[in-house]
């Protein structure tokens, strides 16, 4: 997108107020937690969805049974039955009412779209998933489960095959989002911002890990590109991500790489033209 400039601009005129001069960028590089953000998010999801559902679970001993019974008010209600000797542990004196204590869902689907979310994100980010076979496998795998899941065909599956069941309360899926969300806010925020390139007038600067020096290299004939995408790790989980390559001139010319650049078919002509001139002017 181009805006025009003030009538009577020159927009190739260095008066033009829209362009500015870049006389430097950096570059930064992000661990491999950046796609575990479908993680907090959907457990985030599913911990609201439960809390509106508000459904209580109770851990009772191995022995209750389920009677049909009349508490105070007189109505028949089904209660449960602890075996002699033991009790449910709810309420703290006799004739108090005591709550389940755990909310959760009435049914597996929320279970399985946690498992399932957790498994396809822990498999694309440890695994590079190139070709597009791998792409159409974890896309149909998706599509599998949230179709179950929407047409309520989970809790018969697993009943079927072995009467699974598979749920967590409210404060489980709380547990996993907000320690997530924290320490990836951190890391990607914070952390990852240890590691960047520098491309100067004519220099490559480049800290690679946290504490390094700074390593300076002249960038005359060196040739900056981007690798081959994970399309569904660097498209859907990484957010338009890549790895960015650098190669020094020379037969022995150093080699520098940096993973997981967000947008970085954005930066990458940018840096292109850097890497061939001393200073640019680009439209602001």
């Amino acid at each position: 997108m181009s805006t025009a400039p003030p009538p009577g601009v020159d927009p190739d005129s260095p008066d033009n107020p829209l362009e500015r001069k870049v006389d430097y960028l950096v570059v930064y590089g992000h661990s491999n937690l950046l796609y575990w953000w479908p993680v907090w998010l959907v457990s985030f999801i599913l911990a609201a969805v439960t809390y509106a559902e508000g459904q209580q679970m109770a851990v009772v001993p191995d022995g209750t049974v389920v009677r049909h019974g009349q508490v105070v008010d007189g109505t028949p209600r089904e209660v449960l039955v602890a075996p002699p000797d033991k009790s449910f542990g709810l309420a703290q004196e006799e004739g108090q009412k005591g709550s389940a204590g755990m909310t959760v869902s009435s049914n597996n689907n929320l279970g399985v779209l946690f498992v399932a979310t957790l498994f396809v994100v822990s498999i694309a980010s440890t695994i590079l998933l190139r070709g597009l076979v791998s792409v159409i496998a974890l896309v149909g795998l998706i599509l599998l489960v949230v179709t179950f899941a929407y047409l309520g065909w989970w809790d018969d599956v697993l009943l079927y095959v072995g009467r699974f069941d598979i749920r967590m309360n409210a404060a489980g899926y709380m547990a996993v989002a907000v320690p997530l969300f924290l320490a990836w806010l951190f890391v990607v925020g914070v952390y990852d911002r240890q590691r960047y390139i520098i491309f100067d007038q004519g220099q490559i600067r480049h800290v690679h890990e946290v504490g390094d020096s700074e390593v300076t290299v002249q960038s005359e004939g060196a040739i900056v590109e981007k690798k081959r995408n994970d399309v569904f790790r660097h498209w859907l989980l990484g957010l338009g991500s890549g790895d960015l390559v650098i190669r020094m001139g020379g037969p022995n010319g150093q080699h520098i790489e940096l993973e997981n650049v967000l947008w970085i078919n954005r930066k990458l002509p940018l840096i292109q033209r850097m890497v061939k001139e001393k200073a640019i002017t680009i439209e602001a």
